[in-house]
């Protein structure tokens, strides 16, 4: 049977397959062929009419889920991720970037006008690149198709904003539009019309975080997954069953109405599937065998769950993929230190930060050597460091190096010279001995005392000019001022212990 399945950049992918084929091999080839390993977040999508699609089950066969010979299907995101930068590949967010342009020109997914203008802007930068006034027409933001109703005030405020960017790669343009356009809130909703037992018009979304209530484009009510025991339907009825507060002692059940029995049963299967994906770190497997005339669905959900594709994801380890992107049609890779050809630009890595080139007429940031202390150079560490330098200058001679690429430049017996000097230098500042400073004690005793000086740090200082100088220490000239007062005391004691003996022997006598 032909198939031809429209992939999110508009593009038509058409293969053949024999009749009985499960929808997991189509779905195998449509991700071989967009060369996607990250594939647990997207499906296959089968229109019964233009407002209402039905994802394709892997397990079944593709001609059992169809309806005559209609063998037409889209590529599409099944599962928002709630924080796109844990995904591994650019190409992977590049996809989701080409989904959400999608909703947002679908009306799915609204936004003001200035998020609207912003990310209209990142759209821009990531399919054109920088602004070139060369290049770029003054209306060249015309051909974006970004919202429906576009005005010519949002295509100016587009432009406006992308004239603006500087150094901003194509993956890093991908990145910000998903950081701003996660934060929207019907961002991975998937609506569906119900109502409510008054009979109200609503809708129910299925999202990462549960399900949602919405009435007239507002959200009236939340129910986590965390609180969800569980989801049923009956007939054309869908019921959800809530966990108790903890001021509640029994289980409640809430219920809605949906047009017809298929439409319950399709909700029920999306946030079986939601659950299951963002919930749970593996699917369920049965253990024991159904009965025969068992009642109840068979259905599970059969993929890994995003714990599994995060963990699957970390052991990539292929080299960024080549892809190209819809407008611009040129080769980008990924944020992991990849390459970006630009034309009539020199070649970056995409990783690196957002900031102006350095021309070689800027002055250099200072170096960590000027702020050691000068030191006389001996012979060999002038060698070294001339060395070093004529490096340096020949490297800032290339006019392709660009700041990022310098220190890849160098070969191996360069950087071991430098990192020599480097630590020569450092050698020679742990061993270098400061200059003696004289305490505030030795000054004092240096103007009121000239004749006494004392030896600092081991070195003794000369008198001033006509001046006698004592070259003892100043420990034992203090030693000898304390031990005059002693002496003169004991000689007193002397003196008066013999006049005492001498006029007692006069009186015995």
């Amino acid at each position: 049977m032909q198939i031809k399945v429209t992939l999110l950049d508009d593009t038509l992918f058409e293969c053949e397959l024999e009749k009985h084929a499960k929808g997991v091999e189509l779905f195998t080839k449509v991700c071989d062929h967009l060369n996607l390993l990250e594939r647990d977040y997207y499906g296959l999508a089968i229109w019964e009419s233009p407002s209402m699609k039905t994802w394709m089950d892997f397990t079944k066969e593709i001609r059992r889920q169809v309806q005559g010979t209609n063998y037409d299907f889209t590529f599409n995101v099944k599962f928002y991720p709630p924080d796109p930068a844990q995904l591994s590949e650019d190409i992977t967010r590049y996809y989701l970037c080409l989904q959400l342009r999608k909703d947002i020109l679908g009306g799915r997914l609204p936004c003001s006008f200035v998020t609207l203008a912003l990310l209209g802007s990142y759209a821009l930068q990531s399919e054109l690149g920088e602004y070139d006034p060369e290049t770029h027409a003054p209306d060249y933001a015309k051909d974006l198709r970004l919202a429906p109703g576009q005005t010519k005030e949002l295509e100016k405020k587009v432009m406006e904003l992308h004239k603006t960017y500087r150094s901003m790669s194509p993956a890093q343009a991908d990145m910000a539009f998903l950081e701003n356009a996660k934060k929207l809130a019907m961002y991975g909703v998937d609506l569906h019309q119900a109502k409510d037992l008054d009979g109200v018009d609503i809708m129910l979304g299925v999202c990462s975080g549960g399900l949602m209530v919405y009435k007239d484009k507002l959200r009236i009510n939340r129910f986590p997954w965390p609180k969800v025991l569980k989801v049923s339907y009956k007939r054309s009825s869908f019921f959800i069953k809530i966990r108790p507060s903890e001021l509640e002692h029994y289980e409640s059940a809430i219920g809605f109405k949906l047009p017809n029995y298929k439409a319950s049963k399709k909700l029920w299967k999306v946030c079986v599937e939601h659950h299951t994906f963002f919930r749970l770190t593996s699917t369920e497997v049965a253990t024991t065998p159904r009965k025969f005339l068992a009642l109840g669905s068979k259905f599970r959900y059969s993929g890994r769950t995003q714990a599994q594709t995060r963990q699957a994801s970390s052991m990539i380890d292929r080299p960024a993929p080549l892809f190209q992107r819809s407008a611009s049609k040129r080769n980008s890779r990924s944020l992991d230190e990849a390459m970006v050809s630009t034309p009539d630009k020199s070649t970056r890595p995409v990783s690196a930060p957002i900031m102006s080139p350095v021309s070689p007429g800027d002055a250099a940031p200072p170096t960590v050597t000027s702020a050691l202390p000068r030191k006389r150079k001996t012979k060999e560490e002038a060698k070294v460091e001339s060395k070093v330098t004529e490096v340096s200058k020949t490297q800032s001679s290339r006019p392709q190096s660009t700041p990022e690429f310098k220190d890849l430049d160098k070969t191996h017996t360069e950087i071991m010279r430098h990192h020599t000097s480097i630590s020569e230098l450092k050698r020679s500042f742990m061993e270098s001995v400061p200059e003696p400073r004289q305490s505030e004690w030795d000054k004092r005793l240096s103007t009121h005392s000239p004749f006494r000086t004392a030896s600092i740090n081991g070195q003794l200082q000369s008198g001033t000019d006509g001046v006698k100088t004592q070259t003892g220490p100043l420990i034992n000239m203090l030693l000898r001022d304390t031990d005059r007062p002693t002496r003169s005391i004991t000689r007193t004691e002397t003196a008066i212990t013999e006049h005492v003996t001498e006029r007692h022997r006069q009186a015995h006598s």
